[in-house]
């Protein structure tokens, strides 16, 4: 009995076992669809989030009214009112051109402090773990010194302390998230410190910065992405909340916290003025919830096949 074997067949088969990796563009496009296929809610998140970068990038070209104009249409006229999308509030400001101000204040603030301080909470975690000895031990009695506080608690101090601004809600966001982001970072450098290809590294001559920065601070990328996207949210609400209680920025500029403080005051006649930012608010920080959440699971290794 003969066997014949196809040529046909077996470059079929050879075809298919090789896979054309996509490059450039299409890398982009073709990673954003397979994510948006294995975690949807995640990738809906982060077309809301991208969305709303958008909006505050592009506010004064949106927006219908400057968010300080005042008596573009009556006081306190509800959504629809006068041509307006969602009314107007006590000094006939429209309350959907603030909300459009208000997104490039908030998402500045977050955006900011939450590099600024996820940042430099990395490069203390990585270097307090490589370094260990001493200079760890003080390092992290600091942090546990700094975690010991609640966190809305040690910024209303500092903006007691600094005044209310907005570079100063960034500075009291920072110090906030600093200890957060050098705890889990450092946790993930001790382990790096001691595998193998750092210790050949070590072995060689590297010297600590080259370590640090060719073979510590790639490997904790992901986790450093992770912690920006779960921390944004946080650093939203934080604000919002300092805004709230009349500490953070200035009453005159536009916040989506400004906003819920004012339309508290007359939360019993005019409820819209305080549900529209709240929407908003909730919005964005459970979008950014569900980003970090999908970003954690696909670039964590344990729970990549969920």
């Amino acid at each position: 009995m003969q066997v014949f074997r196809s040529e046909t067949a077996g470059t079929v088969d050879l075809a298919e076992k090789i896979r054309i990796k996509p490059t450039g563009l299409a890398a982009v496009l073709f990673g954003l669809k397979d994510f948006a296929r294995r975690k949807p809610v995640a990738f809906a998140g982060g077309v809301v989030l991208t969305a709303a970068i958008l909006v505050a990038i592009f506010a004064p070209q949106i927006a219908p009214h400057e968010a300080t104009d005042i008596g573009v249409a009556g006081k306190f006229l509800g959504p629809g009112g006068e041509g307006t999308l969602l009314g107007t509030d006590q000094l006939g400001r429209d309350i959907f051109s603030r909300l459009i101000f208000g997104a490039r204040v908030s998402m500045y603030v977050g955006v900011v402090s939450v590099m600024i301080g996820i940042t430099f909470g990395t490069l203390v975690g990585v270097a307090s773990a490589y370094v260990g000895g001493w200079t760890d031990i003080i390092l992290q009695r600091l942090i546990d010194a700094l975690m010991g506080f609640p966190p809305i608690i040690l910024a209303l101090g500092l903006m007691a302390a600094l005044g209310a601004s907005v570079n100063n809600v960034v500075i009291a966001l920072v110090v906030i998230l600093v200890p957060g982001a050098t705890r889990v970072i450092r946790s993930q450098a001790l382990s790096i410190k001691e595998l193998d290809y750092t210790l050949a590294a070590r072995s060689i001559g590297a010297g600590p910065v080259r370590i640090i920065f060719k073979h510590m601070l790639p490997n904790v990328a992901a986790t450093y992405i992770v912690l920006v996207t779960l921390t944004l949210g946080f650093a939203i609400v934080v604000e919002a909340a300092l805004s709230f209680l009349g500490v953070g920025i200035p009453p005159d500029v536009a916040t989506w916290g400004s906003m819920l403080e004012l339309g508290r005051e007359h939360i019993d006649k005019q409820g819209w003025m305080v549900v529209f930012p709240g929407i908003v608010i909730a919005l964005v920080v459970f979008s950014v919830n569900f980003l970090g959440d999908g970003l954690r699971d696909v670039m964590d290794p344990k729970l990549r096949g969920r």
